[in-house]
């Protein structure tokens, strides 16, 4: 088995093609195809299913994709190992984050690290929570920021801070004849929010608004389910429901006025932000320090 077939069989499977991946892998198609099948024949099954419309991975390919996934990271462990006896507290660190917590004092942090740390190059990338943790585990970021605890075991979660949860309406609604304060005001308004089902990548928020929907007699209320913030809060700025969010995901809103922040104490509550690395990776000096800045409570050797 060759690290260069495993890399196309991971590099497949994430951008959804073979073209593609030699694309990116400067390598033609059939290059890429004979080292996929020389990957099957060794593992005895066949890792993806052709379809009509594309490829999806067969069930040997899913149950082999994070230890492929796993001997990549741990290459470019002995690849940033070896560059650090030399770089010290220098090169770069790849920090993948959810877009929205760049509008937190999390930015303060970062700017801390930059002025310590003039030699090392911070790389940001911006996804999901869920996206955050694939890029974490596969190797291509060494550090990252997410909403609540990653439960895969191959990935250690340190609290960075707790983000308060707001309740969050349009600027004019049409719910409230005054400033509602208390959670009885809001038994008949509808409540958007994120899909209950496990694998959305909203799941935790969802069951943290109906904890406080149910908290304060409020779970009679109708639901409008969406699985993207950014619709959330479009549909929230339209006046057809209110939602419980992320305080820094609703700062241009509140900076253009199309939302308002309703002051019903009762139901604000808290969120973790967590950073986030694979628990075997090698960590070089930079990326230590950096997890350090971001949560001081870290213990990593």
């Amino acid at each position: 088995m060759e690290l260069s077939e495993i890399e196309a069989f991971v590099t497949i499977n994430r951008v959804g093609g073979f073209t593609r991946a030699a694309e990116l892998l400067h390598l033609s198609q059939p290059a890429v195809s004979r080292r996929i099948e020389l990957l099957e024949r060794e593992l005895g099954a066949p890792l993806f299913e052709r379809l009509p419309g594309g490829i999806r991975l067969s069930e040997a390919g899913r149950a082999f994709l994070p230890h492929a996934q796993q001997i990549l990271a741990g290459v470019e462990d002995g690849r940033a190992a070896v560059r650090a006896l030399e770089e010290d507290e220098a090169g770069s660190i790849t920090l993948a984050l959810v877009g929205t917590l760049a509008s937190t004092q999390l930015t303060t942090h970062l700017q801390t690290f930059h002025r310590a740390y003039p030699r090392v190059h911070l790389k940001l990338r911006t996804a999901r929570s869920d996206e955050v943790s694939t890029l974490v585990q596969q190797g291509d970021a060494q550090l990252g920021l997410r909403y609540f605890v990653d439960p895969r075991p191959d990935i250690r979660s340190v609290l960075a801070i707790n983000e308060p949860l707001l309740v969050v309406s349009a600027a004019q609604s049409r719910f409230f004849a005054e400033e509602p304060g208390e959670p009885a005001a809001l038994h008949s308004v509808p409540w958007v929010t994120f899909p209950l089902n496990v694998g959305s990548s909203g799941e935790p928020f969802a069951r943290v608004l109906e904890r406080q929907l149910v908290l304060h007699e409020l779970d009679a209320a109708e639901r409008i389910v969406i699985d993207s913030l950014t619709a959330q809060k479009r549909l929230i700025e339209a006046d057809f429901g209110i939602g419980l969010l992320p305080e820094s995901s609703v700062e241009e809103e509140l900076r253009l006025g199309t939302v308002r922040i309703l002051p019903i104490a009762k139901l604000q509550t808290l969120v973790p932000v967590m950073v986030i690395y694979r628990r075997q990776a090698y960590l070089s000096r930079a990326a230590r320090s950096l997890l350090a800045t971001l949560a001081p409570e870290a213990n990593v050797s």
